[in-house]
């Protein structure tokens, strides 16, 4: 299936490395990567930290159905050594963070797994890569462009 994207992201470690292994894993274990956008420097979202983070939204193409795609990329994350805490509501630096932005036009909400990504819409981290790689994607729940999205954030990171 076509038109799944991803977001990775780091701000431990050696941030643009762990941004280059998560996408060649994500090739090994979870499908082809089609299409890369290039990598984004933001501050962190939902809390302070002295380290920014890198982000790169990624197009795959996988047979896996969202919850096993799901189980595969937190399975990539551990190998890059993510530890999950629960500190700043949910928010913490971390090695590595991937998340499904979207699984075509699948709308899902489970207790572990919600499609589109639910808070996409108010990340300029998130839809500014994504806009390089798939502007004219609509999101399936809010019927706007990529680039619409990220045109109503005013550009804020």
């Amino acid at each position: 299936m076509r038109e799944i994207f991803l977001l990775t992201g780091s701000n431990r470690g050696d941030r643009q490395e762990m941004i280059l292994r998560a996408s060649a894993l994500i090739a090994e274990k979870a499908g082809s990567v089609l299409n890369t956008s290039s990598i984004l420097e933001t501050p962190p979202w939902g809390f302070t930290d002295p380290v920014t983070f890198l982000n790169q939204a990624l197009e795959i193409e996988t047979n896996l159905p969202p919850a096993q795609l799901l189980s595969t990329l937190l399975d990539i994350e551990t190998l890059l050594g993510r530890t999950r805490i629960t500190q700043h509501s949910g928010y913490a630096p971390r090695t590595m963070d991937i998340d499904i932005l979207f699984y075509g036009q699948k709308v899902m909400q489970t207790t572990t797994l919600t499609i589109p990504h639910s808070r996409l819409h108010e990340r300029y981290f998130a839809l500014k890569p994504l806009a390089e790689i798939a502007p004219g994607f609509i999101h399936p729940v809010l019927g706007k462009t990529i680039s619409q999205l990220l045109q109503q954030l005013d550009n804020q990171p």
